[in-house]
């Protein structure tokens, strides 16, 4: 039985079979006020009649439409009516003998509101006590709002028509019409594919604007729930999305598509954003309620960037099937970074360092599971697709984009862009088509090129030969690629790619590393030659892959690694400084550095650090190295040891400065002593002061949890928080704060919640999980291991993928690293039958437990 899986052969033969023409949907929603849980979501139902207009390539043909819905009422095949209970079964309602041409199919069916984030989401806000809705279709959800061909390649036109309760507001792909009698009637979308169709409603705020270019104005809008409004700073988002129609619109030489652009921060969302064609989704989260530093406003705006890009590549021009999803997120990922990059006013000049030292780090831990695959990975279903969105599909795919623009040049790449965009527009493609078009204006042969970096898995390490004469001349100079063995049970072989590369020299002045040379060129094979160095003094460091132009781990030579160990937080420039944390960092989780000495350098430099996305990063590094990857016996010694420099930090941070906050979180998610817990509960009481920095509600529930965490704060104490902040985020925070709390009952309570019962909503299980797991309570959370592997599999089977797969990565059993771990893992693999999702993720999290013993014992050796 397929339940809601579709294979990527049904979808071709349907595909083959079906021209879509045209969906009418007709959505009451009059009830959502009132319908669903207490908490929000579930149970409740709405009433959905789906009419949709399609050719059939033969006559008699038999196919089916996608539907996930609690009831269906009638089904309707060419004005014939068909027992609903006979062609309704398992998500699918079967269609038999089709004519030949113009098929008319109208569905009524009671669709269910969610709680989880997927299909059509329902969440009450405490303040005020209203319902807001949206959708989230990607992957394969509409089919819970409509009866649809789910699958990318059947575009069609959309209408929208909803009735909705007095006052609200409904928001979808169209210009939202006037309402009449609290009916709203869409106008048809241009053709596009069912995930990226969106519904929106509720008594939304909102603020509005326009684009204006060339005579033509496109209409803007922000929504949020009115009790985000005062938060809401409408302006700074506008600034960057008009940015961004300036510079993908020249870059892209297309205007934007749609007749308008809505962008709507919502409740518990899952993910960072949805690229709904004109009518984004985005989590509200990034509606700050506190303040937050430079780098938040950086990752919102390469969030905003990054779905507005969508509009072309993955709305416009959509994928075939999903084994090209990397493209679509790639695509979005890269031209984001570069648009704060280049684009002029940019805010955000050096995004290139947080891509070097946050996307990249993904993509590297990512390629070394033994889950990695080729970039254009091999999606047999939607289970395959809906684990696939990770470090290599986004990050990984925009690297190795960076490095083909370095490859066939910038302007080269944007021609073959805009070509692509003209000859598919509206319509679904292969990455064949892409890389024609660059073929076409580039000149270069990009057969082997995509072969070996699309269609291979694992990740190339590079480093310079050099020889050196008495006098410090070298007399030759070469970078030598590896391929490493892929980690046990990947599938593929090693490979050695052709790389773009730029090779930085670097010289003390003054104390500081200042660039004082750079080459660039094709690396190719095992060891390339790079004659012009030879006869030229060396340098006190040599970087390889300055500029980050290639995908790949890069490695010092010894002199250049003596000088950056003692020098890292003395480069003049923040991208050389990234590159060189990111390759300590590495070669940490590799067991090269142990995790000492990484404590070690990130102290002597981090106070020479001005990027404040780099200082964030490596604070969580710091952390996860200490939990994780410190010997056992010494982990306290270390954690004693960083939290004394994050409060030294702090107290020395300008006052008021992104600095001063970004310590006091680091110090507030490490206090272990008396001292400085008590220093955290006067900070959170008022008895305590530290000039400038200001704590407010964000930062007082980083406190409060982490004095939860520690025993220090009770029910009470978070309660009384609650009572301060009684919001759906206060709630969240107190969810994490309750789980946090080190006593079996409080690990009970959150287990219960989440493992044994199924009404949490989707972020407020997230909140649970997030407190449960707390990395100095591991003998606390040691009998929980046995537990985890006796349900994680019937959890898998019975919730929604993306609560199931929370549960499966949030609380398998991390901290506990030991082999009885791996033993218990390898024996719940042999024996439990998972599905080839479920096993994935969790041979994955092994892969994590096997990592960090071979750190550990690095560390203890050291």
């Amino acid at each position: 039985m397929p339940g809601t899986n579709l294979t990527r052969d049904e979808a071709q033969q349907r595909a083959r079979l079906l021209t879509v023409d045209a969906y009418e949907i007709d959505l009451d929603l009059s009830g959502a006020q009132e319908g669903g849980d207490a908490d929000g979501g579930g149970q409740g139902t709405f009433r959905s009649v789906t009419t949709v207009r399609f050719d059939s390539a033969e006559a008699g043909a038999d196919s089916f439409i996608d539907l996930v819905a609690p009831a269906v009422h009638e089904v309707h095949l060419n004005g014939e009516a068909l027992d609903a209970g006979e062609v309704f079964k398992d998500s699918r309602i079967t269609l038999t003998g089709l004519r030949a041409g113009r098929n008319e199919l109208r569905v009524v069916a009671d669709c269910a509101y969610t709680n989880t984030g997927e299909g059509l989401h329902r969440f009450v806000d405490p303040v005020d006590q209203q319902a807001y809705l949206y959708t989230q279709f990607e992957v394969p959800d509409a089919r819970r709002v409509y009866a649809s061909f789910e699958q990318p390649d059947l575009k069609a036109t959309f209408q929208f028509t909803v009735k909705a309760p007095e006052g609200w507001t409904v928001i979808s792909n169209s210009p939202t019409p006037e309402p009449s009698d609290n009916v709203w009637r869409f106008e048809p979308t241009p053709r596009i594919s069912t995930y990226i169709t969106a519904l929106i409603a509720g008594p939304y705020h909102s603020v509005h604007s326009t684009y204006e270019k060339d005579g033509r104005s496109v209409p803007l809008g922000i929504y949020c729930r009115p009790s985000l409004a005062e938060h809401l700073d409408a302006e700074q988002i506008f600034e960057v999305t008009r940015q961004g129609f300036e510079w993908f619109q020249e870059k892209f030489d297309y205007a934007y598509p749609f007749a308008k652009y809505d962008q709507l921060f919502v409740p518990e969302f899952n993910a960072g954003a949805m690229e709904n064609a004109g009518a984004v989704t985005i989590r509200d989260q990034y509606v700050f309620r506190s303040k937050v530093t430079d780098a938040a406003y950086e990752v919102r705006a390469e969030t905003i960037l990054h779905e507005l890009a969508h509009m072309w590549f993955g709305d416009l021009v959509t994928m075939e099937w999903w084994n090209d999803l990397w493209l679509n997120e790639s695509f979005a990922t890269y031209t984001s970074i570069a648009c704060q990059a280049y684009a002029p006013g940019s805010k955000w000049p050096h995004s290139w360092t947080t891509f070097a030292n946050s996307m990249k780090t993904w993509a590297y831990r990512q390629d070394q599971l033994p889950s990695t695959h080729p970039i254009m990975a091999e999606i047999n279903d939607l289970d395959d697709v809906l684990v696939n969105f990770d470090g290599i599909t986004y990050a990984k795919g925009a690297s190795v984009l960076k490095q083909l623009v370095a490859y066939v040049g910038m302007d080269e790449f944007f021609q073959g862009v805009q070509a692509y965009f003209k000859a598919h527009a509206f319509k679904n493609t292969r990455l064949s088509d892409l890389l024609g078009a660059l073929e076409e204006t580039s000149g270069r042969d990009l057969k082997t090129w995509s072969k070996k970096w699309l269609e291979t898995a694992g990740i190339n390490i590079l480093r310079p030969e050099i020889e050196v004469d008495a006098q410090g001349v070298i007399t030759s100079f070469a970078v030598k690629q590896e391929a490493p063995a892929l980690p046990p049970g990947a599938k593929g072989e090693p490979v050695l790619r052709p790389h773009r590369i730029a090779i930085g020299s670097y010289e003390l002045q003054d104390g500081k590393l200042v660039r004082t040379g750079r080459i660039e060129l094709d690396v190719d094979g095992a060891l390339t030659p790079v004659p012009q160095l030879a006869g030229t003094r060396r340098p006190a460091v040599f970087l390889l892959n300055d500029d980050d132009l290639s995908y790949a781990k890069v490695r010092l030579d010894e002199e250049s690694l003596k000088v950056v160990t003692e020098h890292l937080g003395d480069f003049t420039e923040s991208l050389p400084r990234a590159l060189s944390w990111a390759s300590a960092w590495d070669m940490t989780r590799d067991a090269e550095l142990p995790a000492r000495d990484y404590l070690a350098l990130v102290r002597s430099g981090i106070g020479k650090e001005s990027d404040i996305g780099v200082v964030q990063s490596l604070h969580r590094q710091v952390k996860l190295a200490l939990d994780l990857y410190a010997a056992p016996e010494w982990r306290e010694t270390g954690l004693a040891a960083w939290t004394a420099e994050t409060l030294e930090q702090l107290r020395a941070a300008e006052a008021g400065s992104d600095h001063q906050l970004a310590w006091a979180r680091a110090f507030a998610a490490s206090a272990r002593t008396d001292e400085q817990l008590d220093l955290l509960q006067g900070l959170l009481d008022g008895t305590e002061e530290i000039s400038g920095l200001a704590v407010d509600t964000e930062l007082r529930w980083s406190l409060v949890q982490r004095l939860a965490a520690t025993g220090r704060a009770d029910e009470k104490a978070i309660a009384a928080e609650l009572e301060r902040d009684k919001t759906s985020a206060g709630e969240r925070h107190a969810a994490t704060a309750r789980a946090a709390r080190p006593t079996a009952e409080a690990k009970a309570e959150a287990w219960a919640s989440v493992v044994e019962s199924d009404r949490l909503p989707n972020a407020v299980q997230e909140a649970v999980i997030g407190g449960f797991v707390q990395s100095d309570q591991r003998e606390l959370l040691a009998s929980y291991t046995a537990k985890y592997f006796d349900a994680v599999k019937d959890i898998w089977n019975s919730r929604s993928h993306e609560m199931a797969q929370q549960i499966a990565v949030g609380l398998y059993p991390a901290l506990q690293v030991s082999q009885e771990t791996l033993d218990a893992t390898d024996a719940w693999l042999a024996s439990a039958e998972p599905s080839a999702a479920l096993r994935r993720l969790i041979t994955e999290s092994r892969a994590g437990i096997e990592r960090a013993l071979k750190a550990q014992a690095a560390d203890a050796a050291a």
